[in-house]
């Protein structure tokens, strides 16, 4: 099992460390043809959810990598998963019906926490 949450947190720590570094770095007009969303909401917070989902993403791999609060892990995942529900809100709310990125990243991150909290907490 512990062989699974590698995979699974690997692949969704590349996810978040790509989109979120691409939030951090690039510009609005940079960002809108992948993400829709960004032309209503201030750059701050963009760049603050860019941040976020980078420390996310470090927060899958480093703690149980290291031994050192391996339980950030789950923190990590927990995360992700509201942030999929806020993301999915967000598209509903602007009848944006395509949530089939959201619901699979919603869906990993939950796999990640019940790997997490079989092999890295116990």
């Amino acid at each position: 099992m512990i062989v699974a949450y590698w995979i699974v947190a690997g692949v969704l720590a590349l996810f978040y460390l790509y989109g979120g570094g691409l939030k951090v770095v690039r510009t609005r007009e940079q960002l809108q043809p992948m993400m829709a969303w960004v032309d209503r909401t201030p750059m701050p917070a963009v760049r603050t959810i860019g941040v976020l989902e980078v420390l996310g993403a470090i927060g899958l791999v480093l703690p149980p990598l290291t031994g050192i609060a391996p339980w950030l892990a789950l923190a990590a995942a927990i995360g992700f998963v509201l942030l999929q529900i806020g993301a999915t809100t967000v598209h509903l709310s602007r009848r944006d019906h395509q949530i089939a990125l959201n619901i699979a990243l919603l869906l990993t991150a939950a796999v990640t926490i019940w790997l997490a909290t079989t092999e890295l907490v116990t």
